[in-house]
């Protein structure tokens, strides 16, 4: 059995986690140990956080969907099996999810989001949301930064991805590696790396800082060579989820896509190229790896306080296949 501040790992933990200890610590990885994770929409994208939250060691994680597995979610859910068509997502996403790390305690919720009181999200150290509307997750980041619970927003619509990370006063401690002159004096100057270990304290805004963020900013227009219209097309997208009560359907590509660019020309007319929205149609699986492995890493981080977590958006360009960091809600 080891034990540190409190918490145990037992000696199986110790032995199946051990590589990870080797990266990141044993303290670290207690924290983990300790974690109760609610991820809320279980598609593709929700598939791949929870595996990759699940593999790290957490104490417990919710999925949280009341949709049915479609012949559609097999372009990138990879939990629900064939069989499972017309079932619940997160309860048919179950054995897969555990089948991946057994000493983790996973629990299937098929209510609807909005039908969650406020308490429910409180029982939990990180809520990760995904398929909500703007109002919900204004509503549910407020619960949790009431309450010092980590918030999470994500989405992937076809291969343009995001994620906001609401942390409130996040401590975390970073190592800083530098050169130590070990050389004598009047000898040819001999380096060393050193590394040691400081703590830090970042404070992050609420998702009502991503909602209210201007794009159409001088200082946000300077950004668009680099970064392209990423926030912009976000903004786009989240309105048209809004209105329509769903996301956009490859099957109703033509009506969908006049839609959007009709939305695009109200709210972000010259910003958003109509060539932005090839790629919104259907999640594809190598997105959402690419996406969900970016929020499990910063979920892990945040809940490890190991390391710094971005600040405070990340957004996945399809066109350029890359991902970059925004910051938003925080004077330059």
């Amino acid at each position: 059995m080891v034990e540190a501040n409190g918490i145990e790992l037992t000696e199986q933990e110790a032995e199946l986690y051990d590589r990870q200890i080797r990266l990141w610590g044993l303290d670290s990885q207690k924290r983990l140990r300790a974690a109760r994770i609610l991820i809320a929409g279980i598609n593709g994208l929700g598939a791949e956080i929870a595996k990759n939250i699940i593999l790290a060691g957490v104490k417990a994680v919710t999925l949280l969907d009341d949709q049915i597995v479609k012949e559609s979610d097999f372009c990138s859910q990879f939990l629900v099996p064939q069989s499972s068509v017309g079932t619940n997502r997160a309860e048919a996403s179950l054995i897969r999810a555990q089948q991946l790390n057994p000493m983790v305690e996973l629990k299937a919720d098929t209510e609807n989001l909005s039908k969650k009181p406020d308490d429910y999200f409180k029982s939990f150290d990180v809520v990760c949301i995904t398929e909500a509307t703007t109002e919900q997750l204004l509503h549910i980041d407020q619960i949790c930064r009431e309450a010092g619970v980590k918030f999470f927003a994500t989405d992937l619509w076809g291969m343009f991805g995001f994620s906001f990370a609401d942390l409130q006063e996040h401590n975390f401690v970073e190592d800083v590696v530098k050169h130590k002159v070990i050389s004598k004096p009047h000898e040819k100057t001999k380096t060393e790396l050193v590394t040691s270990t400081v703590k830090r304290t970042a404070t992050y805004p609420s998702y009502k800082s991503l909602v209210e963020f201007d794009y159409n900013a001088q200082s946000y227009a300077r950004k668009l060579n680099r970064t392209g219209p990423s926030l912009p097309l976000l903004r786009v997208l989240q309105k048209f989820r809004d209105d329509e009560k769903r996301d956009p359907l490859y099957t109703e590509r033509a009506a969908d896509l006049e839609k959007l660019l009709k939305i695009r020309n109200e709210i972000a007319a010259g910003l958003v190229p109509d060539t932005a929205f090839t790629h919104v149609f259907a999640q594809i699986s190598p997105a959402a790896a690419i996406v969900g492995g970016a929020v499990a890493h910063e979920i892990i981080k945040t809940v490890s306080q190991k390391e710094a977590p971005h600040f405070n958006v990340f957004l996945f360009d399809p066109e350029k296949c890359c991902g970059f960091i925004e910051t938003v809600g925080v004077d330059a």
